[in-house]
């Protein structure tokens, strides 16, 4: 920057300037959730790196440990906060907005797994964040609430509201989403349970995973012939009511366990 002219006083204020903007960069990022997780792409990262890249050992100049936000405030609750950036951490504003929008982002990001559930986690959240600008809580108790959801959040399995055969992630997003279907919509079946009679909507999420894991074959998402045993075999569960059945296959898709 000297051959081109600078003196030594703007080349530290063009410095001063660039180092301010990449904090209000990399903040922003946080507060909005705007950020791509990487840990998925970690292995084949690593391979590169290891393949081609000569470098020595990693330095550790971030507090977050490669978790997100979400999950750091799942492991260690409020003492999450301490590992914001200083200029978010010491405004309760800030650091309200960023745990809002991390969790916000998340309840997006699932809802395509079970829509009903994470529909009520965005109630939940649209209300708790009311509260927060009506001042109808204090910081402290905002904050153990906010902790509360943002765990009920990334794991639902916590929820003690599930029966105990419904223990999978898809058969959860099964049985929530079965919650408004209408009793003479679906098929009568005849089932063998142990431990006591099932309700009707636990009934009909055990046939359901049931009959998909029979059918279901490897690849079917996008194959059309595979799909439509996939989707015949809902609609021998639920009957023929097009739309319910319609829905339900676009949660299976959805789900990792299938």
């Amino acid at each position: 920057m000297q051959k081109e002219g600078y003196s030594e006083t703007e080349i530290d204020k063009i410095k001063r300037e660039v180092d301010h903007y990449e904090k209000v960069r990399e903040e922003v990022k946080l507060a909005s959730g705007d950020y791509v997780d990487l840990k998925m792409f970690e292995p084949a990262m690593r391979h590169l790196l290891d393949a081609y890249i000569s470098a020595d050992e990693s330095e550790k100049i971030s507090a977050f440990d490669d978790l997100s936000l979400v999950q750091m405030i799942v492991d260690r609750g409020e003492s999450a906060i301490e590992s914001l950036p200083s200029d978010i951490r010491q405004n309760p504003q800030a650091v309200a907005e960023t745990i809002e929008n991390n969790v916000r982002r998340l309840i997006i990001d699932e809802t395509s797994v079970n829509p009903r559930y994470y529909e009520k986690m965005s109630q939940l959240l649209d209300a708790l964040i009311l509260e927060r600008k009506h001042e109808a809580m204090d910081y402290k108790a905002y904050l153990a609430r906010m902790v509360e959801l943002t765990r009920k959040v990334k794991h639902p399995e916590s929820q003690s509201s599930y029966p105990t055969p419904i223990n999978t992630a898809a058969l959860r997003a099964l049985y929530d989403n079965l919650e408004d279907v209408v009793p003479s919509l679906v098929l009568e079946r005849r089932v063998s349970y142990e431990g006591g009679a099932p309700s009707r909507r636990e009934e009909r999420a055990l046939d359901l995973d049931r009959a998909i894991r029979q059918v279901k074959k490897a690849d079917w998402r996008g194959n059309r012939f595979k799909e439509r045993e996939v989707r015949n075999a809902i609609k021998d569960v639920l009957g023929d009511h097009d739309p319910l059945v319609d829905r339900i296959l676009e949660i299976i898709r959805a789900q990792r366990d299938y």
